[in-house]
């Protein structure tokens, strides 16, 4: 079991930045790849980045990939930089644990958390 929990999140202006964080506590956290998806109001949700068990790898939603940035230390928290933000940005952002490195898809994840709410003023 991990517990997974997103904290960060906030309202900026349009062109600014956030810094989300991802903190894991139970099992090895080290043993699962680390997603972050978003789902803005009425909309589904999306995936977003993803890092690799040993963070040596990484993936983007291909939208995302010039102005987010994934990363995880090397204790038990994932971070996702977000620059240049808009108010299409804005969202809950999930952050989510699986052993599938770089999946896209929603069910390949084992583990959430409750989520952040990022918005972006105009």
């Amino acid at each position: 079991q991990v517990q997974l929990v997103e904290s960060g999140g906030g309202l900026v202006q349009a062109g600014g930045s956030l810094r989300l964080s991802c903190a894991a506590s139970g099992r090895t956290f080290s043993s699962y790849a680390i997603g972050w998806f978003r789902q803005a109001p009425g909309k589904e949700r999306e995936f977003v980045a993803a890092i690799s068990r040993s963070g040596g790898n990484t993936v983007y939603a291909d939208s995302k990939k010039d102005r987010f940035t994934i990363s995880r230390d090397n204790k038990a928290t994932v971070y996702l930089q977000m620059n240049s933000l808009i108010p299409e940005d804005t969202a809950v952002y999930y952050c989510a644990a699986g052993f599938a490195f770089g999946s896209r898809l929603n069910y390949d994840y084992q583990y959430w958390g409750q989520g952040t709410q990022v918005t972006i003023a105009s």
